[in-house]
């Protein structure tokens, strides 16, 4: 940037910023909106006739608000003394839109500069009319986004494709900053920022503009947070956008619009926290709604209360509003905050602060660095080869292996004799910033051409690092080249190359780092930005004069960390190893010793090949001590100086690529000498999970059994069944746990896969040879029933069965029971199993089994029906749904007991007896259940009068909730979300009983545990980095009522005369225990809700973290890897249940803020330790699904992608939803058994039937 002295108004706003908080006015097009303005009062008299050109569609240009500058300049000139007189210290022109990019839509590109120009004007003049000594007013020129994006492609189909270039949105930007001047801005504003490189591209206009005209202005910049995940629509992290446009030096970073100050909060706390210079916060008010004046729901009292709590938290240095705030709201802000202290700008240590869509730091603290070097087309003869074949998706996967694989920061090259360097360079980046998974991480852009670097660099938004420049075409050139780099927001690596040439000893290579670091830090380059690179070379080369750069290198660095304050230290580090090449073992001995060595004197980041490196401490002691003295140059023999050279030689002779280790895993595949037997390689396979080898062991098996004369289906039979045998035998005794089960399964898949291809064309010869279609042994349909989603455990005990050689056809979800018994018989099926877990599926399994025995051919052949989820039961089963049908239903406690029950079902000899042990078995359920002397019951009126009594005033006075109505929470940062994970469920998906963390030592499943944690661990690392999932979440505060003693009114406002709809709550009915001589009560919800006399509140929610699954589990689906799909589904289980325990942590602390001192640990979190509860429709103190379609309609539901299926199951099925009560005394309860009367009196009060109600409540009938 131009290293120019700060300018006199900067000074002065710095004087006032330490004194007080400033405020900046509200929106103008809300403004604009008041006046109701039409088409000709848009066009004026000048523009009355003007048109688009001929053939273009007829021109509108209402709408254009920075054409009002022009033709309505008093109705602008209006609004910006409404602010004034409202407080504000700080107006925006009327520019957002006034560039050429924005302003060619209406075809008035050629009226740019003279909008520019008369609104500056226009807001002096207004400025100049309000100022005073003690509160002087300041113009700022608002540079906006434009409708174009230099990083997100407008065609999907082409991530690379862009709709503007960085150079035209400088140009742009350029014209714009210059006219802005010209009228009078005291200040330039670059706000509302979606995309970071726009937003650089203007800074580079800006800074560019300092350049020529010698002039300085403050510089204001603030981003747009588009949702919950943090990021602004890019990509970018609050965090990483900063440190994208700090290089600026900007006298304030904020953030503004999308959000209201509700949902901004965290972000404004992040950004408080991190930035070392002023903050400028201006949110919406609030979200929008059609009916308010404004276009928006909060009024200014609401406005003004959130951020003031904001300047309270000690955030804000200015305030003011966006969109659908007005002068009323201005006003109200700065008489809230008027004596509120400022911000103190807090002094933080200086560091290397990169960024891609996420903040990477390094500082002294920090470990060494990797850089990854595959993408790089002059050192990785593959990857050059996909460039130049462009096979993009093959050079992303190499980009995105280096990420997963560790690498922090990822080198890219494109300096290849057969390429066009700069467009393959400008391509490739490109690609990679529609990869959320690679553009998270920083980019080094690589090149020895100026011109290619300079390309990289107007593709990347987040701050990179440039590899390389040097003074090798002297000082004046290597100075223009670091300027741009500072101009375009990059840390450099500086070369020790010269005018002589590359620095090859240690005093050339500090002689050349000092010279160039004073240059650098001379003119304004931080110095913490500046990453030399001192050359590695090649040693034991066997040329003398390079026995020292080893040396020479690790003695530069240790120099420059001691005298080059804040400069980092870089290198290839496979350079040092060139003489080796061919010989991994040896390079990746002499890159480990060479790197301990190196760190160790201060060395930061180096490119490596994170395959290529060892633990130094795990290198034999006789090959370490030999790498050591060619590194380290010791002597080894006075008369020979190339001892150490022959030494290394000799040794790396006897080094074999992968070691013990590789050699010790693959010991059970024996060795080409004496090769482990194919059946045996396939049972180890299956036992322990393997599929590296499973396609060619299981293609050995079937050419083995062809040549003897055997069919494909024998390797099913034999050695693959074998082995599953072996795992069923290991399952049932166990010694193996379901995790285990289900990776074998996916071996098995794999396997079968391979087969089926050769099973089917021989099935098809047999077909026609004999006219006979063959039976499968026993197959099984298997279906979630009609309204339910949920299907975790239906999947498991399909892989269960399959693993145990039983054809499984699975149907999936809400499947209506017409289908499911029509495939049954298409199939001509032996079994039918149900799954479901919402209270519903209960009665749509009973149905089916009615239309079973209805059915003349399942009432004939008697088929089984197999009962399963996590609301059935024996004695629910034997009760509800095993007397309507006339053959076997059996219930199936879990996967583990699928196989046994299968077999004894198929088995002929023991079917019959099987059937009559169960079916006496519940006909004892039945008697027992019929004998069963329950709880007594009070009657409904007992039970009110009993019922809880709190106290509502004093402490327990309710709390107005910060905001009334709805907020969305899209796209949720799922790295926050995972924090609140309860691990214990998630074991109990996998049948492995146990709390977290207690159960990964536990002595039967511990290792079972740990290592299923380990790979849900990994997985989540990729869910989260690669942003498989989406979550959403949408929360509503709203004023309530206890009503009718059960109920609750919650009212749309506060007038509360409008009721949106009316919870009816059950009442717990049993006869309580008497303590102490006083009966326990008996509880409803509406309890904890103050009636009419007191004003009251409750919270309504939804999250899912399920959003976008499909495409992964199909990738899985299809890959046979059941494993892999069942594992993301349990973890999108787990998120959105964490999403909900983090949104109510939300509500408590901050939109509610009933318990806003609370500090609760995680644990604590999960043991329900707070105030208030959030019970869910479905579960026990809130058992009646039927409510779930009133909360879905107020909370809009289908705007975060959240629906109900017929059955009021929620899709996606990572999915929950609820209320929340803030009453201290408000405790989780059950409802349990209620009895006729209230069922009546539900009935009369919701105007319903008994039946209907009497089926959704039937598991709380007594």
């Amino acid at each position: 940037m131009s290293h120019n002295p700060v300018s006199a108004t900067e000074n002065t706003l710095r004087d006032l910023l330490a004194e007080r908080i400033l405020i900046l006015d509200g929106a103008m097009g809300t403004m604009i909106q008041q006046y109701k303005l039409s088409e000709a009062d848009y066009r004026g008299t000048r523009f009355a006739d003007f048109k688009a050109p001929s053939g273009e569609r007829e021109l509108f240009v209402k709408g254009n608000n920075e054409l009002l500058t022009l033709t309505q300049p008093h109705v602008i000139q209006e609004i910006h003394e409404q602010y004034l007189a409202a407080g504000a210290d700080i107006i925006e022109t009327n520019t957002f839109g006034a560039t050429t990019v924005a302003q060619d839509d209406y075809h008035m590109g050629h009226l740019v500069h003279e909008m520019n120009v008369q609104a500056a004007k226009l807001a002096k003049a207004a400025c100049l009319k309000y100022s005073t000594p003690d509160k002087p007013r300041f113009v700022a020129g608002t540079l906006g986004p434009t409708p174009k994006t230099a990083s997100i492609s407008p065609d999907v189909n082409d991530p690379a494709a862009r709709n503007i270039r960085f150079d035209e949105l400088v140009a742009a930007y350029l014209e714009q900053t210059r006219a802005l001047v010209e009228g009078g801005a005291d200040i330039l504003m670059v706000e509302t920022i979606f995309d970071t490189l726009n937003c650089k591209a203007a800074l580079f206009a800006i800074d560019q503009f300092f350049e020529e005209s010698g002039l300085r202005f403050p510089i204001m910049i603030s981003g747009t947070v588009t949702d919950a995940s943090g990021r602004i629509l890019s990509g970018q992290t609050v965090t990483a956008f900063w440190h994208s446009v700090r290089h600026a030096k900007p006298l304030t970073i904020g953030l503004n619009c999308a959000l209201g100050a509700t949902l901004m909060r965290p972000y404004v706390e992040e950004l408080s926290n991190i930035a070392d210079t002023f903050v400028c916060i201006y949110p919406n008010a609030g979200l929008p709604n059609p009916m308010s004046d404004t276009g928006f729901d909060e009024t200014p009292d609401v406005t003004s209360s959130l951020v003031k709590e904001f300047a309270e938290s000690g955030f804000l240095n200015i305030a003011g509003g966006c969109c659908g705030t007005t002068p009323a709201h201005i006003q109200a802000i700065y008489q809230a905050i008027k004596t509120i202290k400022p911000r103190q700008v807090p002094a933080l240590p200086i560091s290397l602060k990169l960024s891609g869509l996420e903040p990477f730091v390094v500082n002294d603290d920090s470990l060494f660095v990797n850089v990854g070097e595959r993408t790089n087309v002059t050192g990785s003869k593959a990857f050059a080869r996909m460039i130049i074949n462009e096979q993009y998706d093959e050079a992303l996967s190499v980009a995105r292996q280096q990420v997963e694989n560790g690498a922090q920061v990822i080198d890219i090259n494109m300096d290849e004799g057969m390429l066009d360097a700069v467009k393959a360079m400008t391509h490739f980046l490109n690609l990679i910033a529609s990869e959320p998974d690679i553009a998270r991480v920083p980019i080094m852009i690589d090149s020895s051409k100026w011109a290619v670097i300079e390309a990289g660099l107007k593709c990347v938004q987040g701050k990179a690092i440039v590899n390389s420049i040097s003074m090798k075409e002297g000082e004046a050139e290597f100075l223009r080249q670091a300027k741009l780099c500072q101009r375009y927001g990059a840390a450099v690596i500086v070369m020790a190359f010269d005018e002589k040439g590359q620095a090859d000893t240690f005093a050339r290579k500090t002689e050349i780092c000092q010279r160039a670091y004073d240059l650098l830090v001379g003119v304004g380059f931080p110095a913490e930005d500046i990453i030399f690179d001192p050359n590695i070379f090649a040693i034991a080369t066997g040329i003398e004069e390079h026995n020292n750069y080893a040396v020479d290198f690790i003695e530069a660095t240790r120099w420059i960390k001691q005298n080059l304050p804040h400069a980092k230290i870089s290198g290839g580090v496979s350079n040092v190893s060139f003489s080796f090449r061919g010989n991994d073992p040896a390079r990746e001995a002499i890159h480990t010793v060479f790197l301990y060595h190196a760190i160790q004197a201060g060395m930061t980041l180096g490119i490596v090949n994170a395959g290529m490196m060892g633990v130094y401490d795990d290198l034999p002691e006789e090959l370490r001590t030999r790498v050591e003295d060619v590194v380290l140059n010791r002597p080894i023999d006075p008369n020979n100086p190339l001892a150490a050279t022959e030494r290394m030689i000799e040794i790396a002779g006897t080094l074999v690529a992968g070691g013990k280790k590789e050699a010790a895993t693959l010991e059970w595949r024996g060795t080409p000498e004496s090769p482990t037997p194919v059946a045996k390689r396939l049972s180890h396979a299956m036992v322990h999970g393997i599929t590296e080898f499973i396609v060619e062991d299981t293609e050995e098996a079937r050419a083995a059994i062809a040549e003897a004369g055997g069919r494909p289906i024998h390797v099913i039979e034999g050695p693959l069944m074998d082995g599953m045998n072996v795992v069923g035998d290991l399952f049932g005794q166990g010694k193996m746990f379901l995790p285990q089960v289900v990776k074998s399964a996916r071996v098995m898949k794999q396997a079968v896969a391979h087969l089926i291809p050769y099973i089917e064309a021989e099935k098809v010869a047999d077909e026609k040879r004999t006219g006979q279609v063959a039976k499968p042994k026993g197959k099984m349909v298997i279906a979630t029933v009609k309204g339910d989603v949920h299907d975790i455990g239906k999947n498991i005990v399909s892989v269960v069965l399959q693993c145990n050689n039983f054809e499984v056809v699975n149907m999936g979800v809400m499947v209506p029971a017409a289908e499911i018994l029509a495939m049954a018989k298409a199939e001509n099926a032996d079994i039918i199993g149900l799954s479901g877990l919402i209270t519903p599926s209960l009665e749509e399994m009973t149905y089916i089994a009615k239309e079973m025995q209805r059915d003349p051919y399942f009432k004939a052949l008697k088929m089984p029906l197999l009962i399963g989820g996590a609301t059935t039961s024996r004695a629910h089963t034997a009760v509800k749904i095993a007397p309507h049908y006339d053959g076997p239903i059996i219930y199936v406690a879990d996967a583990s007991r699928s196989v046994s029950v299968m077999q004894s079902l198929l088995t002929v000899d023991s079917r019959d007896a099987y059937i009559a042990e169960v079916a006496a078995d519940y006909e004892k359920a039945r008697q027992q259940h019929a004998n069963k002397k329950g709880t007594p019951l009070l009657t409904l009126a007992e039970a009110r009068a009993n019922k809880a009594k709190l106290s509502f005033s004093g402490s327990h006075a309710p709390v107005k909730p910060k905001f009334i109505g709805r907020r969305e929470i899209k796209n949720a940062d799922l790295s926050v979300i995972a924090q609140y994970i309860d691990w214990t469920p998630f074991f109990q998906t996998w049948d492995l009983a146990g709390f977290y963390p207690a159960i990964l030592t536990d002595q039967v499943v511990g290792q079972t545990a740990s290592k299923l944690f380990a790979e849900a661990q990994a997985m989540l690392k990729k869910i989260i980095d690669g942003r498989w999932l989406t979550a959403n979440g949408v929360v509503a505060l709203m004023p309530a009522n206890s009503v009718n003693d059960d109920d609750i009114e919650i009212y749309s406002d506060d007038s509360r005369q409008h009721i949106a709809f009316t919870y009816y709550g059950m009442r717990q009915q049993t006869v309580k225990p008497v303590i102490d001589g006083v009966a326990r009560p008996n509880q409803c919800l509406a309890d904890f809700i103050a009636p009419k006399a007191t004003p009251d509140y409750i919270g309504l929610f939804a999250v899912t973290a399920g959003l976008d699954i499909e495409k992964r589990i199909k990738q899985f689906e299809d890959a046979h890897d059941d494993y892999s799909s069942i594992l993301l589904k349990a973890l999108a289980d787990r998120l959105a249940e964490a999403f909900a325990e983090y949104l109510h942590e939300r509500v408590r602390v901050d939109f509610w803020g009933y318990a806003a001192n609370e500090k609760l640990d995680k644990a604590a979190l999960i043991k329900e330790q707070y105030q208030g509860i959030r019970p869910a429709p479905g579960y026990p103190a809130c058992p009646d699904h039927t409510v779930k379609p009133d909360v879905f309609q107020v909370l809009q539901c289908d705007s975060i992608g959240m629906h109900l299926t017929e059955s009021f199951a929620m899709t996606p099925g990572a999915a929950v939803s609820g209320f929340y009560f803030a009453h201290s005394e408000a405790k989780y309860f059950s409802v349990d058994k209620i009895g006729e009367d209230q069922l009546l009196d539900m009935a009369k009060r919701r105007g319903l039937t008994k039946d209907y109600l009497a089926r959704w409540l039937a598991p709380n009938l007594s």
